[in-house]
């Protein structure tokens, strides 16, 4: 499908018909990104979305430990002065 680069405001877009938004389930907010010479538009992800899952995969292999713990710290002001 071709279509044209219109002006709208002081910027440039184009229009992209309903049927092609609905194939490509674009019904809300977009990113848009270059690659190569083409624009690409995706629907933006939910911020966080799929982090449920990956903690949740994380707790299971045991990977959910903390990296600094207090006993490892090597600054004794860390161990004894540090009040949380």
């Amino acid at each position: 499908m071709k279509t044209k680069i219109v002006r709208i405001g002081n910027s440039q877009g184009i229009r992209i018909p309903k049927s092609l938004l609905h194939q490509c389930h674009l019904d809300g907010p977009v990113e848009v990104d270059v690659q190569g010479n083409q624009l690409v538009v995706r629907s933006a992800s939910a911020s966080r979305s799929g982090w449920d899952e990956a903690f949740r995969a994380m707790r299971q292999a045991g990977d959910d430990q903390l990296l600094d713990r207090e006993r490892s710290s090597p600054f004794r002001w860390d161990r004894d002065e540090w009040r949380w």
